[in-house]
């Protein structure tokens, strides 16, 4: 009887010692939802968009030479040329409107007012009734009105610096002032010529973001103007019209770009990466 007390005690404390233990070995652990793989980033279907530009410029203009017809009481009347002929420096002020395309083109018509460039030739001919040799000097300036269809290819972006290259076409509007002639038998006027002529354009040039929708763009500019009329026929030295051969300008250029769409210069969001949802 003894020993049957004894081991009923002993399988009591088993079972006290025990039943804690397999009950532990049946608490189930707290779940770690794992974190969804991070999202690529991807550029914006709506990058690029429309932009607006302002521009001034320095720039200097190659003369291209000129003709022009002395008349005589006689034919044949006597072609003549300028023997000398150059512009001086001016400077331009310019705007316009624009659309980036993707990250690497873009288009914009732009429209530019060419300040007045003085302009200074010389002709040889006879004076005092055809008898003796003299040389003139022809003192006159121009401006012009350039409009220009543009389109741009955007080499790439480091460090908030793009490079480009672009070429444009379109025309321009050009007005000779008064052409003042003087030689040995006095001094003569024409009135200058104008009107409308081909003109086409080379640039290149690099922009920098200045903030996330504006950029600094500096640039030089190659604009060829085809020739025209420079003045017309004067009755008191019997020479007129005069045609220039077109006019040669280097334009060193300088403006702001402002973006209306979202530019290149913005950072790329950063990728959405949820934290870890613990669940007991």
């Amino acid at each position: 009887m003894f020993n049957t007390a004894r081991m009923a005690l002993f399988a009591a404390l088993l079972a006290g010692v025990a039943g804690p233990v397999f009950a532990a070995d049946f608490v189930e652990p707290p779940v770690v939802e794992q974190a969804p793989p991070p999202v690529a980033y991807q550029e914006p279907a709506d990058f690029g968009g429309w932009y607006i530009r302002g521009d001034i410029d320095y720039h200097w203009s190659e003369f291209g030479g000129g003709d022009y017809t002395t008349y005589s009481g006689t034919a044949p009347q006597n072609p003549g040329s300028f023997a000398s002929g150059s512009l001086k420096g001016a400077f331009s002020a310019g705007a316009g409107v624009g659309y980036q395309v993707n990250r690497y083109f873009r288009t914009d018509l732009t429209f530019d007012w060419m300040g007045k460039s003085d302009f200074r030739g010389s002709t040889n001919g006879f004076c005092t009734g055809g008898t003796v040799a003299c040389t003139s000097t022809d003192t006159s300036s121009y401006s012009a009105m350039l409009l220009l269809a543009n389109a741009y290819v955007d080499i790439g972006t480091w460090h908030g610096v793009t490079p480009y290259v672009g070429a444009g076409i379109g025309g321009a509007w050009v007005k000779w002032d008064t052409l003042h002639n003087t030689d040995l038998d006095g001094s003569f006027e024409h009135t200058g010529g104008k009107g409308w002529r081909f003109a086409y354009a080379l640039m290149a040039g690099a922009s920098y973001c200045l903030t996330d929708q504006v950029k600094l763009d500096v640039g030089y500019r190659y604009s060829h103007i085809n020739g025209g009329k420079m003045f017309e026929y004067a009755s008191d030295s019997n020479v007129g019209p005069g045609y220039d051969h077109g006019i040669n300008v280097h334009e060193v250029r300088g403006g702001l770009r402002y973006q209306f769409g979202r530019s290149d210069c913005a950072p790329p969001p950063e990728p959405y990466v949820p934290e870890p949802v613990y669940t007991k």
